[in-house]
């Protein structure tokens, strides 16, 4: 006997929205198959409002309804029967981020949890990350945000102690992370590292997937310090313009791929990381697995 339901996320991030659409494949006498049906991503950056001005602007927040009205269709067309709609960082410190809020619920229906780090990181542990883990190897996972970055110290596949640092790519765009962050996250890393004879990078988030994809290595394969080391140095020898047209970059990629290869490099050096892997997982996922699970509230189309 085999059933399938569709199950969506909406991932409400500083950069871009998302709206993940899985199938949930059940059959007797085996495990539950999660398979990815659709993702549709839109880059509203709230994060550009929210960390230099504080709230969301009048016009990105009347985007971010028609966002909702159109993901609300489209769970609908896609006969959707459970989803979960998270907002991180952006949505966390708009001053008018409940405001908003309540302004998707009234038009949509949709209602929006606004999540903190600790449990953004907690729900993307959720997803298949095990699967990419040798049991036997300590590792740092590093999920790159536009507003914050979320640290994992995974030793033996256990987490031993989790945090989240503000420092996103869309932070770094505008200049606005204090070098006291840096020195603080630096410390960090050192201080729950340093005990471990050798130790990997798990790294996650959109830019990290789309430099492992440029490379061409196969999956599973790592990328090497050395590898990033010098893709970062090559980016930064083009013009915003010029890593567009000629590096074939979306617009709203070219210019966040720098600070994000940045904390990557930063984590890989601080930790003495030699090599980084790049499973395709993130928070979308992450909710999808939350809500089979039942370790969040979700809503019933």
């Amino acid at each position: 006997m085999l059933t399938i339901k569709k199950y969506a996320a909406i991932d409400i991030g500083s950069n871009a929205v998302r709206l993940l659409i899985a199938n949930i494949i059940e059959e007797k006498g085996k495990a539950t198959r999660f398979k990815k049906s659709s993702l549709v991503r839109v880059p509203i950056r709230l994060g550009s409002d929210v960390f230099m001005k504080g709230k969301i602007s009048k016009h990105n927040g009347e985007r971010l309804v028609d966002t909702m009205q159109a993901f609300k269709l489209l769970m609908k067309s896609h006969n959707v029967v459970k989803y979960k709609a998270c907002a991180t960082s952006a949505m966390r410190e708009a001053s008018n981020g409940d405001k908003i809020s309540n302004r998707i619920l009234e038009n949509t229906e949709i209602k929006i949890d606004i999540i903190g780090g600790e449990e953004e990181a907690a729900i993307i542990a959720a997803t298949d990350l095990n699967s990419y883990i040798d049991p036997n190897k300590t590792y740092l996972y590093v999920d790159v945000g536009g507003g914050s970055t979320e640290f994992t110290v995974i030793h033996n596949g256990k987490s031993v102690t989790s945090r989240s640092f503000k420092i996103g790519t869309v932070r770094l765009l505008n200049d606005i992370v204090k070098n006291e962050t840096w020195h603080e996250l630096e410390q960090w890393i050192k201080n729950h590292t340093q005990t471990f004879e050798k130790i990997d990078v798990l790294g996650t988030g959109g830019n990290i997937n789309k430099i492992f994809k440029i490379s061409g290595k196969a999956i599973g394969k790592p990328l090497t310090y050395f590898y990033l080391t010098s893709y970062y140095n090559m980016l930064q020898t083009y013009s915003y313009e010029e890593r567009i047209s000629e590096l074939d970059l979306n617009q709203d990629r070219a210019d966040v791929i720098i600070p994000a290869t940045r904390i990557y490099l930063s984590a890989m050096k601080w930790c003495g990381a030699k090599d980084i892997y790049v499973p395709k997982i993130g928070l979308a996922d992450g909710i999808i697995k939350s809500i089979y699970y039942d370790t969040v509230s979700s809503n019933t189309q």
